[in-house]
Protein backbone atom coordinates (compact mmCIF):
# COMPACT_ATOMS: atom_id res chain seq x y z
CA UNK A 1 0.00 0.00 0.00
CA UNK A 2 1.63 3.31 -0.92
CA UNK A 3 2.22 5.88 2.00
CA UNK A 4 -0.15 8.50 2.39
CA UNK A 5 1.51 11.80 1.13
CA UNK A 6 -0.10 14.55 3.73
CA UNK A 7 -1.93 17.69 2.81
CA UNK A 8 -0.54 21.03 2.28
CA UNK A 9 -2.47 22.77 5.21
CA UNK A 10 -1.49 18.95 7.28
CA UNK A 11 2.06 20.12 7.02
CA UNK A 12 1.71 23.43 7.63
CA UNK A 13 -0.05 22.71 10.80
CA UNK A 14 2.97 20.00 11.69
CA UNK A 15 5.42 22.51 11.55
CA UNK A 16 4.23 24.97 13.65
CA UNK A 17 2.72 22.67 16.20
CA UNK A 18 6.42 20.84 16.11
CA UNK A 19 8.94 23.73 15.33
CA UNK A 20 9.84 25.92 17.53
CA UNK A 21 11.87 28.16 15.00
CA UNK A 22 8.16 28.55 12.86
CA UNK A 23 6.49 29.71 15.80
CA UNK A 24 9.00 32.38 16.97
CA UNK A 25 9.20 33.37 13.05
CA UNK A 26 5.46 33.63 13.21
CA UNK A 27 5.10 35.24 16.29
CA UNK A 28 8.11 37.98 15.16
CA UNK A 29 5.99 39.04 12.06
CA UNK A 30 2.57 39.32 13.86
CA UNK A 31 4.41 41.26 16.35
CA UNK A 32 5.37 43.96 13.72
CA UNK A 33 2.03 44.05 12.03
CA UNK A 34 0.18 44.48 15.47
CA UNK A 35 3.04 47.15 16.58
CA UNK A 36 2.68 48.91 13.30
CA UNK A 37 -1.16 48.98 13.10
CA UNK A 38 -2.02 49.71 16.83
CA UNK A 39 0.98 50.65 18.34
CA UNK A 40 -1.43 52.03 21.46
CA UNK A 41 -1.31 48.71 22.45
CA UNK A 42 2.62 48.54 22.74
CA UNK A 43 2.46 48.69 26.45
CA UNK A 44 -0.17 46.26 26.67
CA UNK A 45 1.71 43.58 25.38
CA UNK A 46 4.75 44.73 27.23
CA UNK A 47 4.33 41.94 29.84
CA UNK A 48 4.66 39.10 28.03
CA UNK A 49 7.72 39.51 26.86
CA UNK A 50 8.82 40.93 30.28
CA UNK A 51 7.68 37.77 32.17
CA UNK A 52 9.14 35.24 30.30
CA UNK A 53 12.42 36.71 30.68
CA UNK A 54 12.15 36.56 34.27
CA UNK A 55 10.96 32.74 33.84
CA UNK A 56 14.17 31.86 32.12
CA UNK A 57 16.19 34.06 34.75
CA UNK A 58 14.82 32.22 37.48
CA UNK A 59 16.77 29.14 35.82
CA UNK A 60 19.57 30.18 35.03
CA UNK A 61 21.59 30.30 38.34
CA UNK A 62 20.75 27.13 39.24
CA UNK A 63 21.66 25.75 35.80
CA UNK A 64 24.99 27.34 35.81
CA UNK A 65 26.13 25.89 39.09
CA UNK A 66 24.85 22.26 38.30
CA UNK A 67 26.77 22.26 34.95
CA UNK A 68 29.75 23.81 36.37
CA UNK A 69 29.97 21.24 39.27
CA UNK A 70 29.00 18.46 37.55
CA UNK A 71 31.79 19.37 34.59
CA UNK A 72 34.42 19.88 37.35
CA UNK A 73 33.61 16.39 39.29
CA UNK A 74 33.73 14.61 36.19
CA UNK A 75 36.25 15.86 34.40
CA UNK A 76 39.04 15.18 37.45
CA UNK A 77 41.60 18.00 36.80
CA UNK A 78 40.86 21.29 38.80
CA UNK A 79 44.10 22.42 36.67
CA UNK A 80 42.17 22.11 33.88
CA UNK A 81 39.80 23.89 34.98
CA UNK A 82 41.92 26.48 35.83
CA UNK A 83 43.79 26.17 31.98
CA UNK A 84 40.48 26.78 30.39
CA UNK A 85 39.47 30.22 32.56
CA UNK A 86 42.71 31.27 31.42
CA UNK A 87 42.33 30.46 27.73
CA UNK A 88 38.61 31.77 27.87
CA UNK A 89 40.06 35.77 28.74
CA UNK A 90 42.35 35.90 26.52
CA UNK A 91 40.23 34.86 23.69
CA UNK A 92 37.82 37.16 25.09
CA UNK A 93 40.37 39.81 25.24
CA UNK A 94 41.66 39.40 21.43
CA UNK A 95 37.47 39.00 20.07
CA UNK A 96 36.85 42.08 22.14
CA UNK A 97 39.42 44.12 20.83
CA UNK A 98 38.73 43.42 17.42
CA UNK A 99 35.86 44.01 17.77
CA UNK A 100 36.57 47.60 19.36
CA UNK A 101 39.13 48.19 16.14
CA UNK A 102 36.93 47.05 13.14
CA UNK A 103 34.08 49.54 14.70
CA UNK A 104 36.36 52.31 14.76
CA UNK A 105 37.71 51.63 11.27
CA UNK A 106 34.40 52.01 9.93
CA UNK A 107 33.23 54.79 11.15
CA UNK A 108 35.71 56.46 9.97
CA UNK A 109 35.54 55.24 6.80
CA UNK A 110 31.71 55.65 6.53
CA UNK A 111 31.27 58.82 8.71
CA UNK A 112 27.75 58.20 9.82
CA UNK A 113 27.46 61.27 12.11
CA UNK A 114 28.81 63.81 9.60
CA UNK A 115 26.75 66.68 8.47
CA UNK A 116 24.49 66.29 11.22
CA UNK A 117 25.29 69.50 12.89
CA UNK A 118 23.83 68.58 15.89
CA UNK A 119 24.00 71.89 18.99
CA UNK A 120 24.43 69.44 22.13
CA UNK A 121 22.50 72.38 24.53
CA UNK A 122 19.49 71.10 22.51
CA UNK A 123 19.50 67.45 23.86
CA UNK A 124 17.15 66.13 26.35
CA UNK A 125 19.86 65.01 29.40
CA UNK A 126 17.08 64.24 31.68
CA UNK A 127 16.22 61.19 29.38
CA UNK A 128 19.68 59.88 29.24
CA UNK A 129 19.26 60.22 33.26
CA UNK A 130 16.36 58.06 33.12
CA UNK A 131 17.73 55.70 30.75
CA UNK A 132 20.90 55.06 33.56
CA UNK A 133 18.16 55.40 36.49
CA UNK A 134 21.59 57.46 38.24
CA UNK A 135 23.60 54.78 37.77
CA UNK A 136 27.79 53.96 37.34
CA UNK A 137 29.76 51.54 35.95
CA UNK A 138 31.66 49.77 38.32
CA UNK A 139 34.96 50.39 38.77
CA UNK A 140 37.94 47.51 38.49
CA UNK A 141 38.28 46.82 42.30
CA UNK A 142 34.25 47.07 42.43
CA UNK A 143 33.98 44.31 39.64
CA UNK A 144 36.24 42.11 41.44
CA UNK A 145 34.71 42.31 44.91
CA UNK A 146 31.19 41.97 43.33
CA UNK A 147 32.11 38.91 41.24
CA UNK A 148 32.66 37.05 45.10
CA UNK A 149 29.15 36.28 47.03
CA UNK A 150 28.84 37.29 50.75
CA UNK A 151 26.18 34.73 50.97
CA UNK A 152 25.52 31.30 49.29
CA UNK A 153 21.88 32.15 48.89
CA UNK A 154 22.27 35.80 47.90
CA UNK A 155 24.51 34.93 44.63
CA UNK A 156 21.18 32.57 43.75
CA UNK A 157 18.59 35.25 44.69
CA UNK A 158 20.48 38.33 42.65
CA UNK A 159 20.99 36.27 39.68
CA UNK A 160 24.65 37.09 40.28
CA UNK A 161 26.44 34.66 37.45
CA UNK A 162 30.16 35.63 38.25
CA UNK A 163 29.15 34.82 41.87
CA UNK A 164 27.61 31.58 41.16
CA UNK A 165 30.00 30.35 38.87
CA UNK A 166 32.58 31.30 42.19
CA UNK A 167 30.43 29.16 44.18
CA UNK A 168 30.06 26.01 41.71
CA UNK A 169 34.11 26.22 41.29
CA UNK A 170 34.66 26.26 44.91
CA UNK A 171 31.91 23.24 45.75
CA UNK A 172 33.47 21.22 43.01
CA UNK A 173 37.11 21.35 44.06
CA UNK A 174 35.83 20.17 46.93
CA UNK A 175 34.23 17.23 45.89
CA UNK A 176 37.52 16.22 44.08
CA UNK A 177 39.23 16.84 46.96
CA UNK A 178 37.19 14.93 49.25
CA UNK A 179 36.10 12.28 46.45
CA UNK A 180 33.47 10.00 45.48
CA UNK A 181 33.70 7.87 48.35
CA UNK A 182 33.49 10.68 51.64
CA UNK A 183 30.87 12.08 49.88
CA UNK A 184 28.51 9.21 48.04
CA UNK A 185 25.17 10.43 45.96
CA UNK A 186 26.09 14.33 45.89
CA UNK A 187 27.10 14.44 42.20
CA UNK A 188 24.00 12.32 41.51
CA UNK A 189 22.02 14.43 43.47
CA UNK A 190 23.36 17.58 41.56
CA UNK A 191 23.30 15.60 38.16
CA UNK A 192 19.60 14.89 38.87
CA UNK A 193 18.93 18.60 39.68
CA UNK A 194 20.17 19.62 36.41
CA UNK A 195 18.27 17.21 34.62
CA UNK A 196 14.98 18.81 36.40
CA UNK A 197 16.67 22.26 35.53
CA UNK A 198 16.62 21.48 31.60
CA UNK A 199 13.31 20.26 32.00
CA UNK A 200 11.53 23.62 33.36
CA UNK A 201 13.38 25.54 30.63
CA UNK A 202 11.67 22.82 27.82
CA UNK A 203 8.79 23.88 29.75
CA UNK A 204 9.43 27.74 29.74
CA UNK A 205 10.30 27.65 26.41
CA UNK A 206 7.00 26.84 24.97
CA UNK A 207 6.26 30.57 25.86
CA UNK A 208 8.73 31.67 23.66
CA UNK A 209 6.16 32.86 20.36
CA UNK A 210 4.32 34.96 23.19
CA UNK A 211 6.90 36.60 24.30
CA UNK A 212 8.44 37.65 20.94
CA UNK A 213 5.12 38.65 19.96
CA UNK A 214 4.61 41.08 23.64
CA UNK A 215 8.52 42.48 22.84
CA UNK A 216 7.95 43.15 19.52
CA UNK A 217 4.64 44.76 19.34
CA UNK A 218 6.75 46.64 21.98
CA UNK A 219 9.44 48.05 20.20
CA UNK A 220 7.75 48.49 16.97
CA UNK A 221 4.37 50.66 18.82
CA UNK A 222 6.77 52.42 20.83
CA UNK A 223 9.62 53.33 18.47
CA UNK A 224 7.93 53.10 15.33
CA UNK A 225 9.21 52.68 11.41
CA UNK A 226 10.34 56.31 11.22
CA UNK A 227 13.58 55.90 13.63
CA UNK A 228 15.09 53.96 10.76
CA UNK A 229 14.94 57.14 8.39
CA UNK A 230 16.20 59.36 10.66
CA UNK A 231 19.35 57.40 11.80
CA UNK A 232 19.30 54.92 9.02
CA UNK A 233 22.95 55.17 7.92
CA UNK A 234 23.90 54.25 11.91
CA UNK A 235 22.04 51.40 12.12
CA UNK A 236 23.32 50.18 8.52
CA UNK A 237 27.05 50.51 9.66
CA UNK A 238 26.27 48.75 12.48
CA UNK A 239 24.41 46.04 11.19
CA UNK A 240 27.22 45.55 8.35
CA UNK A 241 30.04 45.97 10.97
CA UNK A 242 28.24 42.97 13.30
CA UNK A 243 28.05 40.83 9.99
CA UNK A 244 32.17 41.31 8.92
CA UNK A 245 32.88 40.37 12.26
CA UNK A 246 30.73 37.47 12.11
CA UNK A 247 32.63 36.52 8.82
CA UNK A 248 35.87 37.01 10.68
CA UNK A 249 34.36 34.75 13.37
CA UNK A 250 33.51 32.06 11.37
CA UNK A 251 37.03 32.00 9.54
CA UNK A 252 38.74 31.92 13.13
CA UNK A 253 36.21 28.63 14.23
CA UNK A 254 36.89 26.91 10.58
CA UNK A 255 40.93 27.62 11.18
CA UNK A 256 40.40 26.98 15.06
CA UNK A 257 38.43 23.72 14.77
CA UNK A 258 37.46 23.24 11.38
CA UNK A 259 33.95 23.60 11.98
CA UNK A 260 31.26 25.81 10.63
CA UNK A 261 29.60 28.64 11.50
CA UNK A 262 27.01 28.81 9.00
CA UNK A 263 25.99 25.22 9.94
CA UNK A 264 26.13 26.11 14.01
CA UNK A 265 23.68 29.03 13.14
CA UNK A 266 21.60 26.47 11.13
CA UNK A 267 21.30 24.27 14.48
CA UNK A 268 20.81 27.11 17.00
CA UNK A 269 18.40 29.22 14.60
CA UNK A 270 15.88 28.63 16.92
CA UNK A 271 17.81 30.17 20.12
CA UNK A 272 19.28 33.10 17.34
CA UNK A 273 15.28 34.05 16.79
CA UNK A 274 14.40 34.26 20.23
CA UNK A 275 17.24 35.86 21.12
CA UNK A 276 17.02 38.28 18.04
CA UNK A 277 12.95 38.47 19.26
CA UNK A 278 13.34 39.05 22.83
CA UNK A 279 16.23 41.50 22.27
CA UNK A 280 18.36 39.38 25.45
CA UNK A 281 20.71 36.48 24.91
CA UNK A 282 20.06 35.36 28.88
CA UNK A 283 16.62 34.21 27.61
CA UNK A 284 18.56 31.10 25.23
CA UNK A 285 21.61 30.84 27.82
CA UNK A 286 20.03 27.14 29.53
CA UNK A 287 19.30 26.25 25.66
CA UNK A 288 22.32 27.20 24.12
CA UNK A 289 24.38 25.40 26.96
CA UNK A 290 22.36 22.46 26.06
CA UNK A 291 23.03 22.13 22.45
CA UNK A 292 26.66 23.18 22.78
CA UNK A 293 27.19 20.19 25.13
CA UNK A 294 25.01 18.01 22.95
CA UNK A 295 27.72 19.79 20.12
CA UNK A 296 30.56 17.82 21.93
CA UNK A 297 31.56 20.32 23.80
CA UNK A 298 33.06 19.15 27.55
CA UNK A 299 30.61 20.05 30.48
CA UNK A 300 33.57 21.87 32.24
CA UNK A 301 34.03 23.58 29.28
CA UNK A 302 30.75 25.11 28.79
CA UNK A 303 29.68 25.82 32.11
CA UNK A 304 32.65 28.28 32.21
CA UNK A 305 33.13 29.48 29.07
CA UNK A 306 29.45 30.63 28.17
CA UNK A 307 28.20 32.52 31.16
CA UNK A 308 31.98 33.94 31.88
CA UNK A 309 31.17 35.57 28.51
CA UNK A 310 28.23 37.26 28.83
CA UNK A 311 30.08 39.50 31.32
CA UNK A 312 33.70 39.79 29.75
CA UNK A 313 32.88 39.00 25.85
CA UNK A 314 30.43 41.81 24.55
CA UNK A 315 31.40 41.70 21.15
CA UNK A 316 28.56 42.94 19.56
CA UNK A 317 28.17 46.01 22.55
CA UNK A 318 31.98 46.86 21.44
CA UNK A 319 31.12 47.01 17.34
CA UNK A 320 28.12 49.44 19.11
CA UNK A 321 30.20 51.63 21.66
CA UNK A 322 33.34 52.02 19.21
CA UNK A 323 30.93 53.32 16.35
CA UNK A 324 28.65 55.13 19.18
CA UNK A 325 31.29 57.15 20.25
CA UNK A 326 32.66 58.14 16.38
CA UNK A 327 28.88 58.70 15.33
CA UNK A 328 28.42 61.02 18.74
CA UNK A 329 31.52 62.82 18.12
CA UNK A 330 31.01 63.67 13.80
CA UNK A 331 27.39 64.46 14.41
CA UNK A 332 28.76 67.42 17.08
CA UNK A 333 31.50 68.32 15.13
CA UNK A 334 33.82 67.19 16.78
CA UNK A 335 37.68 65.94 14.91
CA UNK A 336 38.83 63.01 16.98
CA UNK A 337 42.88 62.45 16.35
CA UNK A 338 44.57 59.05 15.75
CA UNK A 339 45.57 59.34 19.50
CA UNK A 340 42.04 60.25 20.48
CA UNK A 341 40.65 57.20 19.14
CA UNK A 342 43.70 54.92 20.74
CA UNK A 343 42.20 56.32 23.66
CA UNK A 344 38.60 55.48 22.73
CA UNK A 345 39.83 51.75 22.20
CA UNK A 346 41.45 51.58 25.56
CA UNK A 347 39.00 52.95 27.72
CA UNK A 348 36.22 50.73 26.09
CA UNK A 349 38.27 47.88 26.61
CA UNK A 350 38.20 48.60 30.30
CA UNK A 351 34.44 49.98 30.31
CA UNK A 352 32.81 47.58 28.63
CA UNK A 353 33.75 44.41 30.91
CA UNK A 354 31.44 46.00 33.77
CA UNK A 355 28.69 46.65 31.41
CA UNK A 356 26.55 43.42 31.95
CA UNK A 357 23.89 44.11 33.91
CA UNK A 358 23.86 47.37 34.75
CA UNK A 359 21.01 49.66 33.57
CA UNK A 360 21.56 51.71 30.37
CA UNK A 361 24.73 50.38 30.41
CA UNK A 362 25.68 50.97 27.03
CA UNK A 363 25.55 55.48 27.65
CA UNK A 364 27.25 54.63 30.85
CA UNK A 365 30.00 53.53 28.78
CA UNK A 366 29.93 55.97 25.94
CA UNK A 367 29.58 58.82 28.63
CA UNK A 368 32.38 57.76 30.46
CA UNK A 369 34.28 57.77 26.99
CA UNK A 370 33.45 60.75 26.25
CA UNK A 371 34.44 62.20 29.73
CA UNK A 372 38.01 60.66 28.98
CA UNK A 373 38.18 62.23 25.93
CA UNK A 374 37.07 66.01 27.30
CA UNK A 375 36.02 67.03 23.92
CA UNK A 376 32.66 65.33 23.47
CA UNK A 377 29.73 66.95 25.34
CA UNK A 378 28.57 64.05 27.78
CA UNK A 379 25.14 65.09 27.37
CA UNK A 380 25.41 64.61 22.98
CA UNK A 381 25.35 60.49 24.35
CA UNK A 382 21.81 61.28 24.18
CA UNK A 383 21.90 61.02 20.59
CA UNK A 384 21.59 57.58 20.63
CA UNK A 385 18.66 57.30 23.01
CA UNK A 386 16.17 57.01 19.56
CA UNK A 387 18.11 54.23 17.81
CA UNK A 388 19.74 52.50 20.94
CA UNK A 389 16.42 49.77 21.18
CA UNK A 390 16.90 48.60 17.79
CA UNK A 391 20.60 48.31 17.90
CA UNK A 392 20.28 45.50 20.46
CA UNK A 393 19.10 42.99 17.83
CA UNK A 394 22.39 43.61 17.00
CA UNK A 395 23.94 43.36 20.14
CA UNK A 396 22.55 40.71 21.26
CA UNK A 397 22.94 38.25 18.15
CA UNK A 398 26.45 39.25 18.30
CA UNK A 399 27.44 39.09 21.91
CA UNK A 400 25.84 35.57 21.76
CA UNK A 401 27.25 33.41 18.64
CA UNK A 402 30.36 35.35 19.79
CA UNK A 403 30.53 33.33 23.02
CA UNK A 404 29.36 29.71 21.17
CA UNK A 405 32.44 30.33 19.21
CA UNK A 406 34.57 30.98 21.79
CA UNK A 407 33.02 27.73 24.04
CA UNK A 408 34.19 26.03 20.61
CA UNK A 409 37.53 27.18 20.13
CA UNK A 410 38.56 27.09 23.85
CA UNK A 411 37.30 23.22 24.33
CA UNK A 412 39.23 22.56 21.10
CA UNK A 413 42.18 24.14 22.95
CA UNK A 414 42.11 22.75 25.72
CA UNK A 415 41.34 18.96 23.96
CA UNK A 416 38.16 19.35 25.29
CA UNK A 417 35.77 18.97 22.14
CA UNK A 418 35.19 16.24 20.65
CA UNK A 419 34.89 17.31 17.31
CA UNK A 420 33.64 13.96 15.42
CA UNK A 421 30.57 14.02 17.59
CA UNK A 422 30.39 18.20 16.73
CA UNK A 423 30.70 17.71 13.00
CA UNK A 424 28.17 14.94 13.07
CA UNK A 425 25.76 17.15 15.19
CA UNK A 426 25.93 19.99 13.10
CA UNK A 427 25.60 18.32 10.26
CA UNK A 428 22.63 17.27 10.88
CA UNK A 429 23.64 13.32 11.29
CA UNK A 430 20.81 13.12 14.72
CA UNK A 431 21.62 9.49 15.15
CA UNK A 432 24.56 10.34 16.71
CA UNK A 433 22.39 12.16 19.17
CA UNK A 434 21.19 9.91 21.86
CA UNK A 435 17.61 9.51 21.71
CA UNK A 436 17.12 10.99 25.32
CA UNK A 437 19.08 13.73 24.15
CA UNK A 438 16.71 14.76 21.26
CA UNK A 439 13.92 14.41 23.66
CA UNK A 440 14.98 17.42 25.57
CA UNK A 441 14.38 19.39 22.00
CA UNK A 442 10.64 20.93 23.58
CA UNK A 443 9.41 21.93 19.80
CA UNK A 444 10.91 18.50 18.37
CA UNK A 445 9.75 15.77 20.28
CA UNK A 446 10.91 12.04 19.92
CA UNK A 447 7.11 11.26 19.33
CA UNK A 448 6.61 14.22 16.93
CA UNK A 449 9.76 13.07 14.85
CA UNK A 450 8.10 9.09 14.54
CA UNK A 451 5.24 10.35 13.27
CA UNK A 452 6.48 12.89 10.77
CA UNK A 453 8.68 9.91 9.80
CA UNK A 454 5.64 7.29 9.90
CA UNK A 455 3.67 9.71 7.18
CA UNK A 456 6.41 10.08 4.65
CA UNK A 457 6.52 6.55 4.56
Amino acid sequence: MPPTVPSPPRRVARILRTSLFAQVACALVLGVVVGRLWPGSAAAFQPLGDGFVRLVKAVISPLVFCVVVVGIARAGDLKAFGRIGLKALIWFEAASTAALLLGLVAANLVAPGSGMRVDPAGLNASALDRQTQGGSLPSATEFVLDALPNSFVGAFADNALLQVLVLACLVGAALLHLGHTKVPGILSAVEQAQEVVFTVVGFVMRLAPLAVFGATVHLIGQYGLGVMKTYGKLIVLCYAVAVLFLVLLAVALRLVSGLSLWKFVRYTREELLLALGTASSETVMPRMMQKLRRAGCRDDAVGLVLPTGYSFNLDGASIYLSIGTLFIAQAVGVDLSLGQQITVVLVLMLTSKGMAGVPGSAFLALSATAGSLGVIPAGAVALLLGVDRIMDSMRVTTNLLGNCVAVFAVSRWEGALDIERAKKVLDGETASVPEEAAGENPEVPVRAAREAAAEAG
